[in-house]
This record gives structure tokens, C-alpha cells and sequence, in this order.
């Protein structure tokens, strides 16, 4: 099995294990050696967790003028309205061309469909369409409601862990797999987490709906780590709240970067020499630790 597994978020319903493989390990792989540090890692070294196609909706007859559309009403819990919002405020503080809540000139339509229009016209992200962004909300709806999701999601990344994994690298929604993951497996020798652009730490829509928390705005720490690498674009309204320290523990490392206009991007945050460090100081330290 392979040393790193990488797990990735939201938005690759629509691609496959190898597509996964095809970005993320050459991404990786620079990283490590843009690090400019001793280790180096090649492909067969990195293992990629795909789950996307769980999301996909299953192949059915359609009628005249059938076709399934999302809208507005797609949003259907108030967790994913808070969230939403909460991505546009965010969004409206590092973009000057995105409308802030609560502004009088956005005339009388309000709440979700403004919500979605403002964020869609952000160029963080450019040619994202308001359908796109109503579901990746239905996929965290989905993971946190539908437990046969999240029983599969789960399955699929244990299967990529083996004797010989030492990091695990997770990006957005990925983050919320690795760790709840790593906390039901204290068995696994995994000692490092390396997390990237992670909403983790947002309270009510994510935070407080995690398996294994420990007590209220305070989580578990994953029994086997012993350090957790936090990398956050400064403007990835993705992860709204940047730092992870403050609610899973000392032993979590906040690194704030910068992605340029595209901050949520995995290539881009694979590729800086934060994240390749991070994890080339895993397997280092691996190695060192038992001898190899």
C-alpha cells in the first residue's frame, strides 16, 4: 500500500479514481520537491481516496421535458442556507466585486438566490454557476444525513489505508472524511495529517455534526497522530474558519497561505512548498523513527 493517501472534497462528482490520480500526485510530487527538502517520493508512493461518484444521481427514463434541475429550493435545510451565507460574507470580504449582505442596492431579492448570484459573480470563482454551488451544499447535506453516504465514503478511504501509510493529505470536504476516519481507527499507524482548504472547524454545519466529537466547539483528537499540518488559503472562504488549533488542540499547525484567484484550488495548494514540507516531514520522520 501506498505511504501517503490522499483524499479529495467536493466537486469531482463527475470524475474517476484515475482523473484523481492524474492531478493530484503529480501536484504532490512537486510540492515535496519544491520543498527543497531531502525526501523524495514517487508516484507509487501516493495513494488517492475517490468517492465522488456517490454523489452522482443514478440513471433513470425521462419523459418529455423531465430533465432534473436544481434552483434555489434545492437548499432545504437551514444548516446549508447559514452555510451559504456564511461563504458570502466571507467571499464579500476578500472580493471588492462581490456585493456584502445586507446591501440596499441589491433590491428585493434577498437570502438564498441573492446569496448564490453574489458568489457566483465572485472571481474566486469564475464560471462557477449557482447550480454548481447548490450542489456542493446537497453533498454536505448528504454526507451528514444520508448514512448510507457516509457509510461508503468511509469504506472507500479505509480501503486505501495500509500497513505501510504514514500521512494522509485531505482536501475541503476530505478533511471531514480523513478525520472521522483516523478517529474511529486508532489501530492505523497513521501519524500525520495534513489537511488543505478544511471546513473542520465551522460550528452547526459542520463541527457539530462530526462522529466522535468530544464536547461541545472542542473535538477529539485523532488517537494514532502525533501532528496535524493545517494549510489554509487566507481568502478560501471554503474553509471559513482558518485556524483548527483552537478547537482540536496544540498539536494542530495553522499555515496560512496565499492560492491567488483561484484559493480553493487542490493543485494549488498540493504544489506550495508549505504542503510539500508537511508531508515530506512525515515519511522523514517515519523513516528516521523506524530505522529505514
Amino acid at each position: 500500500m501506498a505511504r501517503v493517501v490522499a483524499v479529495h472534497g467536493i466537486n469531482n462528482t463527475y470524475s474517476g479514481p484515475l482523473q484523481m490520480a492524474a492531478e493530484w500526485v503529480p501536484a504532490l510530487l512537486d510540492g515535496v520537491d519544491l520543498a527543497d527538502t531531502a525526501e523524495h517520493l514517487v508516484p507509487a508512493d501516493v495513494c488517492c481516496a475517490f468517492y465522488g461518484d456517490v454523489f452522482r444521481r443514478p440513471g433513470r427514463a425521462l419523459g418529455g421535458g423531465d430533465a432534473v434541475m436544481l434552483g434555489p429550493d434545492g437548499i432545504r435545510e437551514d444548516t446549508e442556507a447559514e452555510l451559504l451565507l456564511a461563504w458570502w460574507q466571507a467571499a464579500a470580504e476578500s472580493d471588492p466585486g462581490v456585493v456584502p449582505p445586507g446591501t440596499r442596492t441589491l433590491g428585493p431579492v434577498r437570502g438564498i438566490q441573492v446569496a448564490l448570484a453574489a458568489l457566483a459573480g465572485s472571481r474566486f470563482l469564475a464560471g462557477t454557476t449557482e447550480r454548481l454551488l447548490i450542489a456542493w451544499l446537497a453533498q454536505v447535506r448528504a454526507y451528514f444525513t444520508d448514512a448510507a453516504v457516509r457509510e461508503e465514503i468511509q469504506r472507500r478511504f479505509c480501503a486505501a489505508i495500509g500497513p505501510d501509510t504514514e500521512v494522509v493529505v485531505a482536501h475541503s470536504l476530505g478533511s471531514v472524511v480523513a478525520y472521522e476516519g483516523l478517529c474511529a481507527h486508532p489501530e492505523w499507524r497513521i501519524k500525520t495529517l495534513v489537511t488543505l482548504g478544511s471546513p473542520l472547524a465551522i460550528r452547526n454545519v459542520i463541527l457539530d455534526r462530526l462522529h466522535q466529537v468530544g464536547r461541545i466547539w472542542r473535538a477529539t483528537w485523532p488517537p494514532s497522530l502525533t501532528s496535524w499540518a493545517n494549510i489554509a488559503d487566507r481568502a478560501d472562504f471554503v474553509s471559513l474558519e482558518k485556524r483548527l488549533r483552537p478547537v482540536f488542540g496544540d498539536g494542530v499547525t495553522d499555515t496560512e497561505i496565499s492560492n491567488g484567484a483561484r484559493m480553493h484550488q487542490v493543485a494549488r495548494y498540493l504544489t506550495s512548498s508549505e504542503t510539500g514540507a508537511a508531508i515530506a516531514g512525515a515519511v522523514s520522520g517515519r523513516r528516521a523513527n523506524h530505522g529505514e
